[in-house]
């Protein structure tokens, strides 16, 4: 496959040009340099490392992540295991994100189950629900902040 062109490599890879140019400010891909007449040319290999970039990142990867394993994947003397290692952190991660959005769930459906959905706002136990944990809070600091200065 021949050089191409930003917009033509940002078609291949299922991107736009923004996100091309998104990646080389992150240092994720390098920028070629341009001819004193004419655009930039992207090899191959870029668009196949853009599809790995976005790849990584729809399984939940950060960009530093993804900076570090293609820094593992360009090292020879990487071993399987230290990419297995990540992936496996990273899976525990999905799986406490995934407890505490079940944790929010439980309680969103805890508070519209007791919400008459009519009437004034005044008595929208929702919102009074809410009010109490921002004055928990509040006392809590204020509590905290009265032992503080003793």
């Amino acid at each position: 496959m021949k050089p191409l062109i930003i917009s033509r490599a940002a078609s291949r890879a299922g991107v736009s040009i923004e996100t091309i140019r998104f990646y080389e400010r992150k240092g994720l891909i390098n920028q070629p340099p341009k001819p004193v007449s004419g655009y930039r040319t992207y090899p191959a290999e870029t668009v196949c490392r853009i599809k790995f970039i976005r790849q990584a990142q729809e399984l939940g990867f950060s960009l530093r992540e993804i900076d570090e394993l293609l820094a593992l994947k360009a090292a020879p003397g990487t071993d399987c295991s230290d990419v297995r290692n990540r992936a496996t952190a990273k899976l525990h991660e999905v799986d406490t994100k995934i407890e505490q959005l079940q944790g929010i769930r439980v309680a969103l459906r805890e508070l519209i189950s007791v919400c008459p959905g009519r009437g004034a706002l005044r008595a929208c136990t929702i919102m009074e629900s809410l009010a109490s944990v921002e004055g928990d809070k509040e006392g809590q600091s204020s509590t905290t902040q009265k032992e503080n200065t003793k």
